[in-house]
């Protein structure tokens, strides 16, 4: 009875709090269950009380479930939900992350019987790029002529459908080039003992296509097999969670078709929309209330969406207020879009909303421009989320190179971008000598480098200076390699910097200050790793995502793409640039398929506000560098009038109480959200009759500020 008793209290706790779709989806256990997860419906919550039903209540052990999401942030929200449900018992035994992430597990631990190095490195856009080029340079190919941009993306589209270079059609003569350049970037990567990321998820299905005997081992280990924001997959992580779930059919996905936007990364809307035929038993539960958004908010976005025909219908519903009207803001110009938005956001923040509450979002990364000038001017503190992200930033990619060339001499990659940074006098003819006698005799690039450093005449064709310049690069990197015992990171990472003199070469740079704290926040994040090892590190850092450098706790206005804004909700959401050619984008007009997808896009974004949403235009717009008046979305045709309110007026941020008399350097001031600071000069600004104040706020460093918008206040 005691058992019963514990049982039951397991169950009830799990349970409390869930609406009767949700408590369906988290306690059917036997076979395929799809869940038809609308925007808000709690499908993260959902995901983890099924796992913690799973292990508390059905028993499963935690070893034996998988549960893939879609970002890294998703995973660490998720844990971070299951250690609360499940007290830590077990959390760290669970197959949790994403399906690059599981991938890269399974290919370490079994790879080898597909001829894999298990030390392997993961090569991102930039070093794949890198080696595009090096392989249309190799096979003689003029770069003009055929963009590596291009080629990288059919390579990876490849990938994304299980189709390996001898696969690979060749109808016509672009496909000739394609596969061409397909099967030597193949093997540069294999000279690299490098992956990339889509080779992660194909070689992890080869694997278990060529080693039946290594898959009935996975198979039997996961008894249950979860994937989030399953719209999102491709042809190839659909295969391979099948494979997962071949023998027991325990797999849940969760998903939603309206929230499909990602096809340009090859993801397949038909996985979710054919589910049930693959898995004809399949359960289906649709989560339609909404916990997010107002009322009013969800009926413009079911109107929004309800034109597609590529969709699983379903009826949002919140009991949720009301909620005010939705504001359609018209502006003349982009500018003056901006700062139709700029004075909105200080009005929400003066009625007591917080700027890291208020989010804008848009089509394309160009839009940000004149927004972004616009919260400077005003003093208005924002985020810029998919910008030069962190370990895209020069100096931290320099840095990771070194480790990547230490962990692995034959990373040509890496060797190439660290062989002169800092100069040390081997410039781009020695590297392209060495690179083409290395070519020449079939080895690596590293290899043919210390060949270089201590042969004579039998080494490649150089001049004494640049063979004592490279031998001094192999003293360096040999010295930092060691005795093959590996160092603490932390430790390894400041030999990197004192060996090379990188800080003096930084510190010597424009901006040399601020890319010095990349640096020391690159140091912060090795030591996280101590005790894990370097290609822990590697591994860590090569899968990080776009959405994972969003600081959700830090107080600014976020700008994102409404591609990046997915996953995410605030309390304010403004959409600009609802005009035809930007939303649904002009390069869709020709494509039913890409049209709908559009569509889905705008009604992300719609779903993203939980009180307020601003629809913004501009009446004149340059769109592919031709200004001319921009027509509006049809998506607002779409809205029924009850449901908006409409504000063609221009309002600039109300400006504070003038300061009593003009500032001047070394006084002391307050700023409403920077803080206090110290002025530390005043010049004239564009605008006639204003001032540009310069300004140290403690805690946050240099701000450029025009005083006819500062919220300033002299203090002391």
């Amino acid at each position: 009875m005691a058992q019963i008793a514990r049982c039951y209290n397991r169950l009830v706790d799990i349970l409390e709090g869930l609406n009767p779709a949700q408590k369906e989806a988290v306690t059917w256990v036997e076979g395929p269950l799809l869940i038809i997860a609308g925007p808000g419906s709690g499908k993260t919550r959902v995901i983890a009380h099924r796992v913690a039903y799973l292990v508390k209540v059905v028993g499963i052990p935690p070893r034996r479930i998988m549960a893939v999401t879609f970002t890294n942030k998703a995973a660490g929200e998720m844990r971070e939900r299951l250690l609360q449900l499940l007290g830590g018992r077990g959390v760290e035994e669970l197959s949790l992350g994403t399906f690059h992430a599981l991938s890269s597990r399974i290919l370490r631990q079994d790879g080898d019987k597909l001829g894999l190095d298990r030390s392997f490195v993961i090569y991102d856009e930039e070093d794949q790029l890198s080696l595009v080029k090096r392989a249309l340079q190799e096979l003689d190919l003029d770069i003009k002529n055929y963009p590596p941009k291009a080629l990288q993306g059919a390579i990876e589209a490849a990938k994304s459908q299980l189709l390996p270079w001898q696969s690979y059609p060749s109808r016509h003569y672009y496909e000739e080039i394609v596969r061409r350049v397909y099967e030597k970037y193949e093997a540069l990567l294999k000279e690299n003992r490098a992956l990339d990321f889509e080779d992660l998820l194909m070689k992890a299905v080869f694997l278990f296509r060529e080693q039946p005997g290594v898959l009935a081992r996975y198979q039997e280990r996961y008894l249950h097999i979860l994937v989030d924001e399953f719209q999102d997959t491709n042809i190839t992580q659909y295969e391979l969670a099948r494979h997962l779930a071949g023998k027991h059919r325990n797999i849940c996905v969760v998903g939603d078709p309206d929230q499909s936007i990602y096809s340009w990364r090859n993801a397949d809307i038909r996985n979710i929309l054919s589910f049930e035929k693959d898995f004809p038993e399949a359960r289906v539960v649709v989560l339609e209330q909404n916990y997010r958004s107002t009322q009013t908010i969800l009926e413009v976005a079911s109107n929004i969406i309800a034109r597609n025909r590529e969709r699983k219908p379903k009826d949002l519903w919140t009991e949720n207020e009301a909620g005010l009207p939705v504001k359609f803001l018209e502006a003349a110009s982009p500018e003056e879009e901006a700062q139709m938005v700029a004075a909105e956001l200080e009005r929400l923040t003066r009625e007591g909303l917080p700027l890291k509450e208020c989010a804008v979002m848009y089509r394309t990364n160009a839009q940000s421009r004149p927004l972004e000038e616009a919260f400077l001017r005003y003093g208005i503190p924002y985020q810029l989320v998919g910008a030069v992200r962190f370990y895209h930033r020069k100096e931290v990619k320099d840095l990771i190179a070194y480790l990547r060339l230490i962990h692995n001499p034959q990373d040509s990659v890496s060797l190439a971008r660290v062989i002169n940074v800092p100069g040390r006098g081997i410039g781009p003819k020695t590297v392209e000598v060495l690179s083409a006698w290395a070519q020449l005799r079939g080895i690596p690039l590293y290899q043919a480098l210390k060949t270089a450093a201590e042969a004579g005449e039998e080494g490649p064709p150089l001049q004494p200076r640049a063979r004592a310049a490279l031998a001094g690069f192999v003293k360096l990197v040999e010295e930092l390699r060691g005795d093959g015992q590996e160092k603490d990171l932390v430790e390894l990472l400041d030999l990197i910097l004192e060996g090379t003199g990188y800080r003096a070469y930084i510190l010597a740079e424009p901006e040399g200050e601020d890319r010095w704290e990349n640096v020391l926040e690159l140091r912060t994040v090795v030591r996280e790793y101590s005790g894990q090892g370097l290609l822990a590190f590697l591994e860590g850092v090569s899968l990080v995502s776009d959405q994972d450098n969003f600081d959700e706790k830090a107080d600014r206005v976020t700008l994102i793409t409404l591609h990046q804004a997915k996953g995410l909700e605030f309390g304010a959401v403004f959409l600009v640039g609802m005009e035809e050619g930007l939303l649904p984008h002009f390069r869709s007009f020709e494509d039913p398929a890409q049209m709908e997808e559009e569509r889905r896009l705008c009604y992300v974004g719609v779903t993203r506000a939980r009180k307020h949403l601003y629809l913004v235009r501009a009446r004149r717009r340059s769109i592919g560098g031709i200004t001319g008046p921009a027509l509006p979305s049809r998506y607002l045709e779409d809205i029924p009038p009850h449901l908006v309110v409409r504000r063609d007026v221009v309002e600039a941020p109300v400006a504070p109480s003038p300061t009593p008399k003009p500032l001047k350097a070394g006084d002391q001031v307050k700023h409403a959200v920077f803080g206090e600071g110290v002025v530390v000069a005043v010049a004239s600004a564009q605008v006639k009759g204003d001032q540009e104040i310069t300004v140290v706020f403690r805690g946050v460093g240099l701000k450029r500020l025009l005083l006819s918008f500062a919220p300033l206040e002299r203090v002391g």
